[in-house]
């Protein structure tokens, strides 16, 4: 006999006492962020008790990579986290050239930076916008989502598309950069580094601000442990850990930058940690335009690829923290099994814990804090 997942959540949640309700929040509401469902108990404006419900969007990804060839998987990667496409792309692409042995030019290993940390900073300003817009601010959202589409219009002009992007390749890129589009690139750095500023007077030295975020859904180093988050919420517990810096993977080691950190584990310390990193990004960057060499942005591959025997797992950064991608192969042109550690999963699993005993209102700032992708999780 089966037992309705709902129903059980539901019975969990049953009301006691005569103040307590249920509130449901989601699927579709504005304050979930996709198609995720919260179930919440309730006394009054506090929060007894929360349950994240999953599956809406379930669609078997890593079975459907079991069924393809390993070509044939790249665009469904962007499918899972459609604001840092190029990242699971990179992922994917990545895992299969360390079990293949296979050669990426160096030139390649540089648009890739390029393109993939402009993609962080793009995903990170929609991150700035909706929280802040969680918050009741609407302005923020308006200037971030402007800054974004110039990074949206510099991707389109080399990868043909303005958000699932599917541009690497099996050693290498689908195809080479122009010098117009360094300059430009290198005109956007100029652009958003005279534009944070204002960011900042808007937002970070806010007062308003400052009281809805400080001090509210503070992570422990030993919660963040016991949890496995990653990412910028880790990060903001004061725990330097960022994958490309800890097990530098593609050209990363070539490049200077920081990991920044926060000491609170609250909310306003992932928002700086986050703010920081668009800084990273933009030193990154400028760093790989000014020294990308010439030569060859591809190496010779097989058109059908045949994998040897044998088990891969393949880390890599995103803009919510560590993607693992693990294969398992027998030898042919599909692999034999395939696994995803997708960052947002275990982000949401500490929510419930942060969720308890708050204020509906900063339960809503504490679920916007930790930037979830619900496709990401529902795969």
């Amino acid at each position: 006999m089966t037992t309705n997942p709902a129903t059980t959540i539901r019975h969990s949640l049953e009301p006691i006492g005569d103040e307590s309700f249920i509130l449901n929040l989601g699927p579709q509401h504005p304050g979930t962020h996709g198609v995720l469902r919260i179930i919440v108990k309730m006394d009054g404006e506090y929060v007894l008790d929360a349950d994240p419900v999953l599956g809406y969007g379930h669609r078997m990804q890593e079975k459907i990579a079991e069924n393809m060839t390993y070509s044939q998987m790249l665009p469904y990667m962007a499918r899972m986290d459609y604001l840092a496409a190029l990242s699971y792309n990179q992922a994917w692409v990545c895992a299969v050239e360390k079990l293949c042995e296979y050669e990426v030019p160096d030139r390649a290993e540089y648009i890739r930076i390029i393109t993939v940390e402009l993609n962080r900073i793009s995903s990170h300003l929609l991150w700035y916008g909706a929280f802040l817009l969680d918050l009741g601010a609407f302005t923020p959202f308006l200037q971030a989502f402007a800054d974004r589409e110039k990074i949206l219009d510099l991707l389109e002009s080399v990868t043909g598309s303005r958000l699932t992007y599917c541009y690497y390749r099996f050693g290498g890129v689908f195809q080479d950069i122009t010098d117009s589009f360094l300059c430009n690139v290198m005109d956007y750095i100029k652009y958003l580094r005279e534009r944070l500023p204002s960011y900042h007077d808007l937002v970070s030295g806010n007062v308003i601000f400052q009281h809805r975020t400080s001090g509210i859904g503070a992570i422990t180093c030993s919660d963040a442990a016991e949890y496995g988050v990653t990412g910028p919420i880790l990060r903001g517990t004061g725990i330097s850990y960022d994958v490309r810096r800890n097990e530098p993977y593609s050209i990363y080691q070539r490049f200077h930058f920081e990991v920044p950190t926060g000491e609170t584990g609250g909310c306003q310390a992932r928002y700086t940690v986050r703010m920081q990193e668009i800084e990273q990004s933009l030193n990154i960057i400028e760093q790989a335009v000014t020294t990308i060499p010439d030569g060859p942005i591809k190496s010779k591959v097989p058109k059908i690829i045949k994998a040897p025997e044998g088990e891969v797992a393949m880390a890599v950064e995103t803009p919510r923290g560590e993607l693992v991608v693990y294969i398992v192969s027998r030898g042919g042109k599909t692999p034999y099994r395939v696994k995803f550690r997708v960052p947002s999963f275990s982000n949401l699993s500490i929510f419930q814990k942060l969720a308890r005993g708050k204020l509906l209102q900063d339960v809503l700032g504490i679920l916007g804090s930790l930037d979830l992708v619900i496709p990401e999780i529902d795969r």
